[in-house]
């Protein structure tokens, strides 16, 4: 039995339809959002349930979002990559994680919550191996972190994993067919009360493992995040940064990780009522709400919804400091960063027909797209629908 599960599960996203990243490396991917030159989207694009749309706008003078979506016959997979302190994190995750869950999808079988933590862990002990090993001519390496959000859905199955403060939200519809957010991560941030009270039993002998520093709580003073991808300096004593980079450095060596790598995960069977899934960083969630931002999917086109999210973001953080967004609009990368975040949206139709068996995935050609991994990394899932089924 186990050898036709290792054949099924290599064949999931074979063959794969397309690989998106949206790192804006490579422009001709996107559409630049009308006068906004820091603004990039593409729409409507297909993937296994249904169809997606996806934008990302640049603040920092270098863009550290990092984000991907990969599809087959029978599943999708999504993932945003907020990077911080660079973008060295993101990319290395971008180009590893996904790599990771196909190995160990196919050792296991299956993709389940364990097979999405253990990539994970691969993925943090590579970037931890890279910093070793360039530590000593880059000791700056070690200050590069990202925050991690990832979702696959497999037969009618959502799973998901995260670590930092991106987030996922579904847009539900109740038998009053009113729209309804739902939340399906946990931010791991410590302007949480929950995550600060989280570290200090963690550190019960650590005063300043939770700091208020002009107003906003921050693990050890430096960063709001409890969970990431990297950020070594905060993992292992060898990698502490010397009193040269004074934002880095820690008065006091460390004695345990302040900062942890095991992610969130949750799965879900997907119901009739689940409409869209928002897979977004952090950026656009510091400025419009979960409800806020499933409305404006549910009574919007598909086609450029997630462009659309991204301005309304942008109107609202232009608002508060009393402007507006053809304001904003003068400003290049870097000095963006003072209004706002870098923000990578994707937005999930769940078309529950396409769930079912009744349609298929149009092939599409993959000109325009670039391919890092390469065909036979995409071998993934597929028969496995096809195989379980027969044995019903």
């Amino acid at each position: 039995m186990f050898s036709w599960l290792v054949r099924t599960v290599s064949a999931c996203f074979r063959p794969l339809s397309r690989y998106v990243p949206m790192s804006k490396d490579e422009e001709d991917v996107f559409v630049r959002g009308e006068d906004d030159v820091l603004l990039w989207c593409r729409d409507l694009e297909k993937h296994s349930c249904g169809e997606f749309s996806f934008a990302v706008v640049q603040a920092n003078s270098v863009l550290e979002d990092h984000s991907q979506v990969d599809t087959g016959r029978e599943a999708t997979f999504v993932g945003i990559y907020d990077g911080h302190g660079g973008p060295e994190a993101s990319r290395f995750v971008r180009d590893h994680l996904f790599l990771h869950l196909i190995r160990l999808a196919r050792e296991n079988g299956t993709i389940d919550e364990e097979v999405l933590k253990n990539a994970f862990a691969a993925t943090e002990v590579g970037f931890l191996s890279l910093v070793r090993r360039a530590f000593g001519i880059t000791p700056l390496i070690a200050t590069k972190g990202c925050c991690c959000l990832v979702g696959v859905i497999w037969k009618r199955t959502l799973y998901v994993a995260n670590l930092g403060d991106s987030r996922v939200v579904l847009g539900h519809i109740e038998r009053s067919n009113k729209i309804f957010a739902e939340q399906l991560t946990k931010d791991h941030n410590a302007s949480i009360e929950e995550v600060r009270k989280e570290l200090m039993s963690l550190h019960p002998d650590d005063s300043r493992i939770v700091v208020n520093v002009n107003g906003a709580w921050r693990v050890k003073g430096i960063i709001q995040v409890s969970r990431s991808i990297g950020d070594a300096y905060l993992k292992k004593p060898e990698f502490a940064v010397g009193p040269a980079h004074p934002r880095f450095h820690l008065k006091e060596p460390l004695i345990r990780p302040v900062l942890r790598a095991d992610p969130s995960v949750c799965s879900r069977n997907l119901q009739p009522g689940d409409r869209f899934l928002i897979f977004a960083s952090d950026g656009l969630w510091e400025l419009i709400s979960n409800q806020k931002a499933v409305e404006i999917v549910h009574n919007n086109p598909r086609e450029g919804i997630a462009r659309r999210l991204i301005i309304s973001a942008l109107d609202e953080a232009a608002r508060r400091r009393k402007l507006k967004y053809d304001d904003l609009k003068k400003y290049d990368k870097g000095a963006r960063r003072a209004f706002h975040d870098d923000i990578t949206v994707v937005v999930i139709f769940i078309d529950h027909e396409m769930l079912e068996g009744k349609q298929s995935v149009p092939e599409l050609s993959v000109r325009g797209f670039i391919d890092t991994h390469g065909p036979s990394d995409f071998n993934i899932l597929q028969e496995v629908a096809m195989k379980t089924n027969s044995l019903k």
